[in-house]
């Protein structure tokens, strides 16, 4: 048997531990170290005996390593740390600030190529999968026209939002596809769709004492950037509501393309998600396409690559004649 994959992992929050758990459903890797900014004392990993270091200390473990996974932040974290640890290890990571993919590629790619090392970035669902069936459609239907639609899903980054209008102790915000406009362009009528027209966006709240509600709803549904250009909701909620019925982390969406072929028959290409668990979910693409980096790296590559970038059956444990026998 060959040895396996050894993988590590660069910040342990709700990516880092479905990473974890991820790795532990593989039968070719193994996970060597946890790295993270916190007190290394004070993270409990599922599995207690791996060893859990300062990400202050990780470049004491080169050769140690074949894979790490970055699984911090697209805001603050990776800008700095993806260029960084590239240098020093082949990485994976999921950057998905969308319009500054092309100056973090750059500088990832720089950092990669000075170290000898590779790195896949961008890595996830969206970008990641949905960036692949938007290029399949283009592909495929030159003649036509490509729709993303996300949700039902738990925003992160809007809940983050919803908890900072004053007066709010609590709160979530979902976002939803508007289920007309799903079907419209699932009929192939290519229609031209405005921002409020593609999604609408629920929020649960839970009001600090003595709040006013209106007060609230208001600074919610007209916060510009966020919300103000929806349809929004807002539903107020107890605390243990909240607790019991939106702790978990839901996702998912269509990329859908419409287009025609030949004298005008009309063609349609979907590709969904539905997703229990967000983190869950995108944590399993990084631990696949850190299985790719493996493979590019011991063929002798070096540099930053993309999904796009990535032949497929890198993605697999079985070898290229179990992928033509079985799934071809």
């Amino acid at each position: 048997m060959t040895d396996k994959i050894r993988i590590a992992i660069a910040g342990y929050g709700n990516l880092g531990r479905g990473t974890e758990a991820a790795i532990a459903q593989t039968s070719d890797m193994e996970l060597k170290a946890v790295f993270t900014r916190r007190d290394p004392g004070g993270v409990t990993l599922l599995d207690p005996s791996i060893p859990v270091y300062s990400l202050d200390d990780v470049g004491n473990h080169q050769g140690e390593i074949d894979v790490l996974i970055l699984c911090g932040g697209s805001k603050n974290d990776l800008p700095e740390q993806g260029p960084a640890l590239a240098a020093l290890f082949n990485t994976v990571d999921s950057y998905d600030t969308h319009a500054r993919i092309p100056q973090y590629f750059e500088a990832v790619d720089e950092a990669a190529q000075a170290g000898d090392n590779i790195a896949i970035i961008s890595v996830g669902w969206d970008p990641g999968l949905f960036s692949l069936n938007r290029l399949f459609g283009e592909a495929i239907l030159p003649e036509g026209a490509t729709y993303t639609f996300w949700g039902k899903g738990l925003s992160q980054g809007h809940s983050d939002a919803v908890r900072r209008v004053p007066g709010v102790k609590g709160g979530v915000q979902y976002t939803v596809p508007v289920p007309e406009a799903v079907d419209r362009v699932r009929s192939g009528a290519q229609p031209e769709l405005s921002t409020r027209e593609k999604h609408k966006r629920d929020c649960y709240v839970v009001l600090e004492e003595g709040a006013d509600a209106e007060q609230v709803r208001q600074a919610i549904v007209t916060m510009p950037d966020y919300f103000a250009d929806y349809d929004t909701t807002v539903t107020f909620i107890s605390e243990e509501e909240l607790r019991a019925e939106h702790a978990a982390m839901p996702h998912g969406g269509f990329v859908i393309r419409t287009g025609t072929t030949g004298a005008g028959e009309k063609q349609v290409m979907e590709y969904s998600l539905t997703l229990e668990s967000n983190p869950g979910f995108t944590s399993s693409v990084l631990v696949a396409y850190a299985r790719a980096a493996h493979r590019l790296k011991q063929a002798g590559q070096t540099g930053a690559r993309t999904v796009f970038d990535i032949a497929p059956g890198l993605l697999s444990p079985k070898s290229p004649a179990q992928l033509r026998k079985e799934l071809l």
